[in-house]
């Protein structure tokens, strides 16, 4: 069975702005987290993005600008021969939709990822800086890491077998 790093997007690979990121001229990508990423990929793992990204329920933003942010993420990750190898993302949001299963905490995502990609959850990881990232994470067998949104992967290495 395969391994793998779930990450968060917001706040893990691309700037926290506090709130969502709306507009495609407002997404950073955190190229601090290169070459944790790639040895992380050197190491075995898959990487895989949960996030929840309730603006598109909100209608704050439309799921064509969100392609835009992915492509421009898995392209920026792509350039340093890092694989981020799919991106998972919830629209709801429980204002709008009610409870749903894929919202994080929810572990749904990472059950279907689990899933597809034959993943051993017990030797893997979710980074994420919110606790409902970790819980998440937990809640699909997978250890939860929970970082300080924007802070460096590679200071968490250490906490990756």
């Amino acid at each position: 069975m395969k391994k793998a790093v779930f990450l968060d997007r917001d706040g893990v690979l691309n700037k926290e702005l506090g709130d969502y990121v709306c507009r495609f001229e407002d997404f950073k990508v955190l190229e601090h987290n290169f070459p944790a990423l790639k040895e992380l990929q050197d190491r075995g793992y898959l990487l895989i993005v949960i996030t929840n990204q309730g603006g598109l329920a909100k209608g704050w933003y439309s799921v064509e600008i969100l392609n835009q942010m992915h492509v421009h993420l898995k392209q920026s990750y792509a350039e340093q021969g890092i694989t981020l190898t799919e991106v998972y993302y919830c629209n709801h949001h429980p204002e709008y939709n009610g409870k749903c299963l894929c919202r994080k905490p929810g572990s749904l995502l990472l059950e279907k990822a689990v899933a597809r990609f034959g993943i051993d959850a017990s030797s893997s990881y979710f980074i994420g800086d919110r606790e409902r990232d970790v819980i998440a994470g937990e809640a699909a067998g997978v250890k939860g890491i929970l970082i300080d949104s924007d802070q460096p992967i590679g200071e968490i290495l250490n906490l990756i077998n």
